[in-house]
């Protein structure tokens, strides 16, 4: 099974069986089934998450940068309008006449015994299901239409399914998995601050700013609209930032304005400022992570889901710890105090993770610059070497040519010499050193006439 296959079939699946859950939750009517659908949607969901950022990674490699952005910022639209959606269909579906239902019930529940009132609850709980129903098919729908657009795309690309190759483990980095398990408690702490945030700011607005439940609405608007538009922005500041400037920047940003909520938050227009902020500081995190780690190490299938695995930890166990504490310390704005402990664990835990994610590639460049000086070297006396043996073949060469200019001199003294001999022709002295060498006399005697030998060959001459 190729990568691209997993990748573009996952989602796929994973989208139907979100739709088949949310088809199936409006009839629901035993809380196990509901928990049974629920954890479904979640597991897909899961997988959704996952194939989605693995696979923009695998598109894009290190461009994938604003397409991430892209990604998160539908996650964003996505819980904004969800909402909307379902509130508009629970409304559209409410006759004008149940209206004055509800006020006749309302005043018949003060006098009319609980057995009466019981007997009222279960026609309004249908009206509201099925307004509620419509919401969930409309929903579902629209999933599984987004879900064919995935079988379409891997029908189109199968051509290119064989030639696809997963990440290269080469890219693993010296210490993948230290970096992934310090990624994975950031985004821990990160997913679960968002949420506690967002979920307990209305509370913390009308308990303690005593705000009304229109302005503490308004609130809470300002913190998710300003998470969606910031994520948006992001598309276009990816393709100009690095990962690792939006990260400082947003954690620079979340710990200052998370400083102020808890220390500030008492005065509205702190409350106000510090909540815009806090969400437009939270909203490019996440998506930078992940392309700031593809840049040092290879993010496959297993290390995305340990990102969402660690994300969705925070996102359960935080919120749920916030809640406990505040409830049992009613006095004290627990939220604001976590928001601020987690921002300030973010900004150190983000310069450990880049010192150990470089860290490795200074040692490894300075071993590649040792290997080089010693290459060097070794290429210098190599060098040294191959001149000095150059050095004795010149001077074997100079030797030898000094030899045959004397041979030549020796050569050319004889001649002289023989050229100074009366009577004899040059026939008869160039041959004559040739006939003393084979006969193995003397040329010459002690009184300088021919010997025997020589004058016998004369006469043989003169005859």
């Amino acid at each position: 099974m190729s990568f691209l296959f997993c990748f573009l079939t996952f989602p796929a699946l994973s989208m139907l069986g979100t739709m088949s859950g949310l088809y199936a939750i409006p009839w629901c009517k035993e809380s196990l089934l509901l928990t049974i659908l629920m954890s479904v949607i979640g597991g897909s969901i899961g997988i959704l998450d996952t194939g989605g950022n693995v696979l923009a990674l695998y598109t894009w490699g290190s461009e994938a940068g604003p397409h991430l952005q892209a990604l998160h910022f539908s996650f964003a639209v996505g819980a904004f309008l969800a909402p909307i959606v379902a509130q508009m269909d629970s409304r559209s579906s409410e006759p004008e006449e149940l209206a004055g239902a509800e006020k006749t019930n309302q005043s018949v529940l003060k006098s009319v015994p609980t057995a009466s009132a019981a007997s009222t609850t279960p026609a309004l709980n249908d009206h509201h299901n099925e307004g509620f129903l419509w919401s969930y098919i409309f929903i579902g729908t629209y999933i599984l239409f987004v879900s064919f657009f995935f079988f379409v795309l891997y029908s189109k690309s199968s051509s290119a399914r064989d030639k696809a190759k997963a990440p290269v483990q080469d890219r693993l980095a010296k210490y993948h998995w230290p970096i992934v398990g310090l990624l994975f408690v950031f985004f821990f702490f990160y997913v679960g601050a968002e949420v506690t945030y967002g979920s307990y700011v209305f509370t913390y607005a009308m308990v303690f700013t005593e705000m009304t439940e229109s302005q503490a609405a308004a609130l809470n608007s300002i913190f998710w609209g300003m998470f969606a538009v910031c994520r948006g922005a992001a598309i276009f500041g990816a393709a100009l930032l690095s990962p690792d400037t939006m990260i400082v920047v947003s954690l620079l940003c979340s710990a200052a304005s998370s400083t102020a909520l808890a220390f500030f938050a008492h005065y509205r227009a702190a409350l106000w400022v510090g909540t815009a902020v806090y969400g437009a500081s939270m909203a490019t995190i996440f998506p930078s992570g992940i392309a700031w780690i593809e840049q040092y190490t290879a993010v496959e299938g297993k290390t995305a889901s340990l990102f969402v695995v660690g994300a969705a930890l925070g996102e359960m166990c935080i919120p749920v710890a916030v809640g406990y504490l505040q409830g049992r310390y009613h006095h004290v704005p627990v939220v604001m105090y976590t928001v601020f402990v987690i921002s300030i664990v973010t900004v150190l835990l983000f310069p450990a993770m880049y010192k150990l994610a470089n860290w490795p590639q200074q040692w490894d460049l300075q071993e590649v610059s040792d290997r080089e000086t010693r290459k060097t070297l070794l290429s210098n006396s190599r060098l040294t070497e191959d001149e000095e043996e150059e050095e004795h073949v010149r001077e074997r060469n100079d030797a030898d040519f000094e030899v045959i200019e004397i041979n030549d001199k020796q050569k050319n003294s004889l001649t002289d010499t023989s050229c100074r001999i009366p009577g004899d022709s040059p026939a008869e002295i160039s041959l004559q050193p040739h006939l003393d060498d084979a006969l193995g006399n003397s040329p010459v005697i002690a009184d300088g006439s021919p010997g025997k030998q020589n004058g016998s060959v004369d006469w043989e001459k003169s005859e």
